[in-house]
């Protein structure tokens, strides 16, 4: 009897050596209780959605309940904020898009938290900014507008969804880049903005692939040009704005993961590698596809380097329009 429990004892052992934990929790039983999914922005939204889609998935792999909390506030920095300072035990997350991990830097005199100590765990998806034209201006490709521009700055007018949002920061790369002045429209989130541009009010404006390809497919507004450094297989007919004559424009909005400072790296891996499962079964696929945006299953690494390109790009632009942090 007493060389049973001594050998038990010595496989318990082996087992405990076998598998690592993670602050007080096993790697092979993570995760062991209900994960945390804060979005820093109001439900409803791309970001909401995509994050709700995950999340379900996600609590299916792991047989554990992922939930997703909406905490906006701040341009994204309220939510963020909570989840910087969560414990690194990889239970609570941030999923969200550009804001609080490229942009938000840029345009806040004092930040609630450092951007570049996020734990990188996995871009989720990727959409490209278009050019979308109004109905009601008669421009149907990049270089009249151009054209028009030129003839009169200050003229034309693009809506935005606001300031600090992406869709300014892809009109002033536009105005640098093509050498032209608009006049910049800003509105309280994207909806009024693309009634506006629908309606007449404005001439055009630069919109996510997501939102303005069921407009342009139902015949409502015109997309002239993508902001991808590729033609998108939506619209295999519609140029980039590079070779509609901006050399050098890319305007890619994205939607990731990360995890508090400190996140052990087993564990990150760990989830990624979850993550990345998820966004290649062909029924999460199938689900997200009315979405309208490209999963980007990738490594930790290739997060963390394309979040830092993001914010060396949108930076950059940033700078060079002189926009001084606000708040």
């Amino acid at each position: 009897m007493r060389r049973v429990t001594i050998a038990i004892l010595a496989l318990v052992a082996m087992l405990a050596v076998a598998t690592p934990s993670v602050n007080g929790y096993a790697q092979a039983d993570f995760p062991s209780r209900t994960v945390k999914m804060v979005v820093p922005y109001p439900p409803g939204g791309g970001t909401d959605l995509l994050a709700r889609a995950l999340a379900d998935q996600l609590g299916r792999q792991w047989h554990q309940s992922v939930i997703v909390e909406n905490i906006g506030g701040a341009g994204g920095n309220v939510g963020a904020e909570q989840v910087y300072r969560a414990a690194p035990d990889g239970y609570t997350l941030l999923f969200a898009s550009p804001g609080p991990l490229a942009t938000n830097v840029f345009m806040y005199k004092t930040m609630p938290y450092d951007v570049a100590k996020w734990t990188p765990i996995a871009v989720v998806a990727t959409s490209p900014y278009v050019l979308v034209v109004s109905p009601h201006y008669a421009a149907t490709n990049v270089a009249q507008v151009i054209a028009d521009a030129k003839a009169k700055p200050g003229a034309l007018t693009s809506a935005t969804p606001g300031i600090g949002s992406l869709g300014q920061f892809a009109t002033i790369e536009f105005e640098m880049l093509a050498e032209v002045k608009l006049l910049q429209v800003p509105y309280k989130g994207l909806s009024p903005a693309v009634t506006d541009v629908l309606g007449g009010t404005d001439n055009m404006m630069f919109d996510m692939l997501a939102t303005a390809l069921p407009l342009y497919r139902a015949g409502k507004e015109k997309i002239v040009a993508v902001g991808s450094t590729a033609r998108v297989k939506e619209l295999p007919d519609v140029p980039t704005l590079a070779e509609a004559g901006v050399p050098g424009y890319r305007a890619v909005t994205f939607f990731g993961i990360v995890a508090p400072p400190k996140t052990p790296a087993a564990l990150a891996d760990k989830i990624n590698r979850d993550v990345v499962d998820c966004l290649n079964d062909p029924g999460f696929i199938q689900r997200t596809k009315a979405l309208e945006m490209d999963l980007a299953p990738g490594s930790r690494a290739e997060a963390a380097k394309f979040f830092a390109d993001q914010r060396q790009l949108w930076g950059k632009v940033i700078k060079r329009a002189n926009i001084a942090p606000t708040q």
